[in-house]
């Protein structure tokens, strides 16, 4: 794989202005772009249409979780945008993520990826929903269900990509945020580790925001990043 692809660049901006600025200071190298649901909702759709018209690699964080129907009806707005993956949540159960499968068979280059557990939760978080399972195990049940389900991959933390790559073979993406850089410390992620032990661990795909975007010359860490990818 394309070690530029491999880095995913969150645009987690409240401003249109600002993640363009962002896309334009990274130029050809910014090949693969995160947009979720709050610049989705600040900025609508424009943006991710025109990252993916210019063939940037486009990963519309959506997280969902509805009725088949309401799950459907965005993974397909995602595909005519361009998209090239999009989430659904796996507790949302097999006939949620059956139903953004089937959505997305009408595109091509769409992947659906299933969120297994956000990497910000903990057991005690698991605990306090009734889940009694560890995180490990909550993660590694919700992927099986994912690929039965026919998803194309999963979203889990770092320190899952290892066990993932071994219960699932090969061949499922495996899209890694929670990823942390060297002398960097992160309190919004329970599981991080550095972009580099999640491919080695069978990562497919990194993702990263801030330690990038709000870095003095988001150029270089990109670059640097995509060289230890390399």
């Amino acid at each position: 794989m394309n070690p530029a692809r491999r880095v995913i660049v969150a645009l987690d901006f409240d401003s249109v202005d600002d993640a363009e600025a962002i896309v334009d200071r990274l130029g050809d190298a910014g090949q693969s772009y995160k947009v979720g649901l709050e610049l989705l909702t600040t900025a609508g759709p424009a943006l991710a249409a025109r990252l993916a018209g210019e063939g940037k690699d486009v990963f519309m964080d959506l997280k969902l979780f509805e009725i088949p129907t309401s799950v459907a009806g965005p993974v397909r707005a995602a595909g005519r945008l361009g998209a090239t993956m999009v989430t659904v949540h796996a507790m949302g159960g097999p006939t949620i993520m059956e139903a953004a499968v089937r959505a997305a068979a009408d595109f091509p280059q769409l992947r659906v990826i299933a969120l297994t557990v956000v990497t910000s939760v903990t057991g005690a978080d698991l605990a306090a929903v009734g889940v009694t399972a560890t995180v490990e195990e909550q993660v590694t049940r919700l992927a099986r269900l994912a690929q039965r389900a026919g998803c194309h991959g999963v979203v889990a933390s770092p320190q899952d990509a290892a066990a993932l790559r071994a219960e699932l073979g090969p061949d499922p993406l495996i899209v890694t945020p929670g990823v942390t850089l060297a002398g960097e410390t992160t309190t919004e992620h329970a599981r991080p580790a550095h972009p580099s032990a999640a491919i080695r661990a069978g990562a497919t795909h990194v993702v990263i925001g801030r330690s990038l975007t709000r870095a003095p010359d988001p150029a270089a860490v990109l670059a640097q990043l995509q060289h230890e990818l390399g």
